[in-house]
């Protein structure tokens, strides 16, 4: 037999000896009570026997990746926190299932998930579904979406207005990403440079000395690096909002697994996980807090010192060196004044970026659903009604198409302020839901009231007269789906399904319409 057929075997045994240990010896990383941010929106029913069989289970053993909000290492406990983790207790803890977090900082993530893969460890988290990596495991759905943001030095002339601009630069990127497959179509090759997550810090170095032009990273984790290493010379550009980042749970391939995945699945539909989210995405401001308490008691122990050394010295010496600490004390202030400036203007754009859609400065997805929930609970204890608008512009593909992205995107603006200036109230929110999608959510408003204010819109929206040839008249115009539940429990994820299908009913009749039901 030749060598390099016995040699194989002897490799996989080796490798599955290092997992072996790693399990062996890992500690459990995490302390379950993270589960208690997560609620269900409606009860999931598990057969008693698949019951059985999860609780039946071996222990199962879990990798995870440095990414907040989702999963935050902490070095001094060795431990993780964050909103999968929450998600993945509080389904364990439903389905009886025992697990421990490995701690392997020695290994990649591109070698923790191949161990996920062969089935030497069952989970990874938290990733994004590629086509290579379907093939050789199980992804439950997204529980999670993100971001990916163009990052650049402070003052660069780069215009970056969507994804495809990006081929006319040097662009970074963290090797293995799910969007480095779509760079990788956009940008050509000599201009596009990986850069191993493990050594990560090595593109914000190369951005900082021109190496390359611009990074693509994920937002959120850039915003937390940005405190923790100092990096406010660099800024974010652009976020694409059109290549959003889906995370998931990954299992290593097997029967018992393909249950599991099935069954937490169930969950994910009904998991209501805000407060996780408020609480691990706030982990941010209060890093923010605490850097900047540390920047003010490191300026006064140097003042103490300075001060001592001041006493320590004669008069006359003090004197002398007056004038040269002076200086040097008001250097040092500029630069702790420019350092809290930049820190809270990162801290205000990270307060924005949470709760606000970047092209039309109306309430993003996030904050749109925050508000309903918190809406539809009111409506379940007041009984008062509860409308929502579904918006959509008709044949905006085709205004792209022909006009270009920057006209769809002044298209998408104008929509915006119409929207803005017909939901008066300071109860009433207008949000982008994505892509041309519209919502408004109008509290304590009937049906007729919430017709009326849909047919203004429809009506104001006309009154911009921007072209679209694929109308009749040919202007802009959009469809609009009425949806209003006064009494009862029908859910949030069936109220958004009634407003898709008057959405739907809208363009059925012509587009340009209005079509309203009750629940």
């Amino acid at each position: 037999m030749p060598l390099h057929s016995l040699a194989r075997p002897l490799l996989r045994g080796i490798a599955a000896l290092n997992v072996a240990f790693t399990v062996a010896f890992a500690n459990p990383a995490i302390a379950c009570h993270g589960a208690q941010n997560i609620r269900l929106l409606e009860p999931v029913t598990v057969d008693e026997q698949q019951l059985a069989e999860f609780h039946a289970m071996p222990k199962l053993t879990v990798y995870a990746a440095s990414a907040p909000p989702l999963t935050r290492f902490h070095e001094d406990t060795q431990s993780y926190s964050g909103i999968s983790t929450d998600i993945f207790c509080f389904i364990a803890n439903e389905l009886g299932i025992d697990f421990t977090m490995l701690v392997n900082d020695s290994k990649t993530v591109h070698e923790k998930i191949r161990d996920v893969q062969t089935g030497d460890v069952d989970v990874f988290m938290p990733i994004s579904r590629t086509a290579a990596r379907e093939k050789l495991g199980l992804f439950t759905e997204p529980y999670y979406e993100s971001y990916y943001a163009v990052l650049a030095r402070h003052g660069s002339p780069f215009s970056i207005k969507s994804i495809n601009d990006l081929a006319n630069y040097k662009v970074g990127v963290v090797k293995g990403v799910a969007l480095e497959h779509t760079l990788q179509a956009i940008v050509p090759e000599s201009q596009l440079h990986s850069y191993d997550i493990a050594t990560g810090d090595l593109m914000f170095q190369a951005l900082r000395e021109g190496a390359i032009d611009v990074a693509v990273y994920n937002e959120t984790v850039f915003i937390e690096k940005q405190f923790h290493q100092e990096l406010f010379d660099l800024e974010i550009i652009y976020t694409l909002e059109n290549n959003p980042r889906a995370y998931r749970y990954y299992f290593s391939p097997s029967a018992e697994h393909k249950q599991l995945v099935q069954v937490t699945d169930q969950y994910l539909a009904v998991i209501d996980a805000s407060a996780s989210i408020h609480i691990h995405e706030g982990a941010q401001r209060q890093f923010f807090q605490r850097y900047e308490q540390q920047r003010d008691q490191q300026f006064w122990l140097e003042l103490a010192s300075v001060s001592g050394a001041v006493l320590a010295v004669g008069f006359y010496v003090a004197f002398l060196r007056y004038r040269r600490l002076s200086a040097l004390l008001a250097d040092q202030n500029s630069h702790i004044r420019q350092q809290q400036h930049a820190l809270q203007a990162a801290y205000e754009k990270l307060e924005a970026l949470s709760l606000t859609d970047s092209l039309t400065g109306l309430s993003n997805r996030r904050h749109f659903e925050q508000m309903l929930s918190y809406e539809y609970a009111r409506n379940q204890r007041t009984a008062s009604p509860l409308s929502l608008l579904f918006i959509d512009i008709d044949y905006f593909k085709s205004i792209n198409d022909h006009f270009g992205h920057t006209v769809g995107d002044k298209y998408l603006c104008s929509v915006a302020k119409v929207l803005d200036n017909s939901t008066t109230r300071a109860t009433d929110l207008a949000a982008r839901y994505g892509g041309d999608e519209f919502l408004c959510l109008l509290p304590d408003t009937a049906a007729q009231n919430a017709v009326k204010v849909a047919e203004r819109i429809t009506h104001n929206i006309a009154e911009l007269a921007l072209p679209n040839p694929w109308t009749d008249p040919p202007q802009l115009t959009v469809s609009i789906g009425v949806i209003t539940t006064v009494g009862g429990n029908p859910g949030i994820e069936k109220l958004m399904a009634h407003g898709d299908a008057q959405l739907y009913t809208a363009k059925k009749l012509g587009r340009n319409q209005v079509s309203s039901t009750v629940i």
